[in-house]
């Protein structure tokens, strides 16, 4: 499907079994969503933090500005590696430490055997993902209560976030540019430059 096809909305409530709208979000145009603080529209969002050790916030919510011109938390892509999965599920096997738990864009299949947070070294390089694509890796992706909640068979689990909040600060993979768009196949080859 693309936004191209006029019939996009009729087909997006089909599929979803519910009315949807595709919308579009124009760079240097001014986008709000809905907030109740300060006023109830802004181009903030919000972000509860629970009282957990090891957050930076604590029982609170704070606002963040949302990209301008975009649908987007903090950045278009999302970027998780098995290793970090399987670092998250040797620190608390009771968990199941599942990809769509956290929602990536790209999930990155590491074969070295290691088992750590190896995206946070990639912040500050770009990651060449087959002979196309490029991306910048800004940033750490820090999570939210939201990867607790019970979602199809997973089951709600606090413990998912203490987990990630007391040995990588929150973090659950990184956060990422596109430099140079393209096409991505599964097995293509990641390298850091």
């Amino acid at each position: 499907l693309t936004n191209e096809q006029s019939e996009i909305n009729q087909l997006l409530s089909q599929a979803l079994q519910r009315e949807v709208i595709l919308d579009a979000a124009e760079r240097g145009q001014e986008e709000v969503v809905a907030s109740t603080s300060p006023n109830p529209w802004t181009a903030n969002a919000e972000e509860y933090w629970p009282d957990m050790e090891g957050l930076d916030f604590r029982d609170t919510v704070t606002d963040f500005a949302l990209p301008e011109g975009t649908f987007f938390d903090c950045a278009t892509v999302h970027l998780l590696t098995t290793a970090t999965l399987d670092r998250l599920r040797e620190l608390y096997p009771a968990g199941r430490f599942e990809v769509r738990r956290f929602r990536p864009n790209i999930v990155v299949q590491t074969t070295s055997g290691v088992k750590d947070f190896v995206e946070d070294a990639w912040i500050g390089h770009m990651l060449a993902i087959g002979d196309e694509v490029r991306l910048g890796i800004t940033g750490p992706c820090p999570r939210c209560v939201m990867t607790t909640l019970s979602q199809g068979d997973l089951p709600s689990d606090p413990g998912i976030l203490q987990t990630a909040a007391k040995h990588n600060k929150v973090n659950v993979g990184v956060y990422a540019t596109v430099l140079q768009g393209g096409t991505i196949r599964r097995g293509d080859p990641i390298r850091v430059q």
